[in-house]
């Protein structure tokens, strides 16, 4: 098969809470966890992505998250072809290329609706270690997942050191 674009242009978002613990929700279809996420739509900015898609994925407004930092590079990882058309409507990409965004959340953790969006992506979310995700995460996306929390861990580190 011919890929003309081989990735999907992508976003992902760490949201951080007072308590420096990172918001980590699980799949609807309970086939994994990860964190918000989703493509950039045509015309849109990676940032503008990045709040739309936590907007929708678990209700959070822009005015409930401050974007503290964005990835340098593009992160890439490929998704196994078995699940593909799952991942991609059109089937014809084999992977997705994300830009990484950190986010400290402004409100109350009250204001996270999973249900924000139809069809809701998650059904349910923890507050974890920053650490953690890498240990949950579904194997295709632990290495990009390592490569931007090692990119971001200055940024975090600034954040809890006001904790």
């Amino acid at each position: 098969m011919f890929f003309q674009n081989k990735y999907r242009p992508n976003v992902a978002v760490i949201v951080i809470n007072k308590l420096g613990k990172v918001l980590w929700c699980q799949r609807i279809e309970h086939d994994g966890w990860q964190f918000p996420q989703g493509g950039i739509d045509k015309g849109e900015t990676p940032e503008e992505a990045a709040l739309r898609e936590v907007k929708e994925e678990v209700g959070l407004d822009s005015s409930d998250i401050e974007i503290i930092y964005e990835t340098k590079d593009w992160f890439k990882y490929d998704v196994p072809q078995e699940r593909r058309r799952k991942y991609f409507r059109s089937g014809n990409f084999l992977g997705q290329k994300q830009k990484w965004f950190l986010a400290k959340l402004l409100t109350d953790d009250t204001r996270i609706n999973l249900k924000a969006s139809i069809p809701a992506e998650f059904d349910k979310w923890i507050w974890s270690t920053y650490w953690h995700p890498l240990e949950t995460v579904v194997a295709f996306k632990r290495e990009t997942y390592r490569q931007a929390l090692i990119e971001m861990l200055p940024e975090y580190n600034k954040i809890i050191a006001k904790v």
